[in-house]
């Protein structure tokens, strides 16, 4: 299929802010956990902002864009700030994930809520927004939650794993760019993403029934 420019333009015009939405309050969920488990380093940074450049990544932000998955600029944290860094960083990177889900669940409900929108002008563009909202946070939750550093799910399983285990992992960190560049130049994202976005999605529909 030839690529269609108006057609991506069109797109884009509603992708990028779910993007750049989405980015944000990943980010900001990151460090203003870490600010309330003592350590400030993001808040001292100009981090804690709503303000998406921010937290822009180039090339994090171009493949959500592009594949609805990718990742921004991380936040600093520094674990040692933290009154029990290993148990509190398991907090720390969880806040992001959680963040985007939150996010995709109130705009799944805003969604289908909107479907009454008695202005067919007003109502398309709103609904496609949301619906983006709704795909890039559940795809940009699910990506940070493989446990390969440097991403989310790397810090949380590294405060689950035993002594010994979590030594083995911490040899493999160093590594962890080239992992994860090969994971996705493999298309083992799409092998292990498809069934995970799938059982976030099941479970945001689960908890949110009653409402839909």
């Amino acid at each position: 299929m030839p690529f269609d420019l108006t057609s991506f333009l069109q797109e884009l015009v509603v992708v990028l802010p779910a993007v750049l939405f989405a980015i944000t309050f990943h980010e900001v969920a990151h460090g203003w956990v870490a600010d309330r488990l003592g350590d400030p380093t993001a808040r001292l940074s100009g981090r804690l902002t709503l303000n998406p450049i921010a937290h822009l990544d180039p090339i994090g932000t171009i493949m959500m864009i592009l594949v609805k998955f990718g990742w921004a600029k991380p936040i600093p944290v520094n674990p040692m700030n933290l009154r029990h860094p290993l148990r509190d960083m398991i907090w720390v990177a969880a806040a992001g994930p959680v963040a985007n889900l939150i996010v995709a669940a109130v705009s799944l409900l805003l969604y289908r809520w909107s479907g009454g929108l008695a202005t067919p002008f007003l109502a398309l563009p709103v609904r496609e927004l949301l619906k983006w909202s709704f795909i890039i946070n559940l795809n940009l939750a699910a990506f940070n939650l493989i446990p390969i550093p440097p991403l989310d799910g790397s810090q949380i399983l590294k405060g689950l794993l035993p002594r010994r285990q979590l030594i083995a992992f911490e040899r493999i960190e160093s590594y962890g760019f080239l992992i994860l560049v090969l994971f996705l130049a493999t298309g083992m994202a799409q092998v292990v993403l498809g069934p995970l976005v799938a059982v976030l999605y099941a479970g945001i529909r689960f908890t949110l029934s009653p409402l839909l």
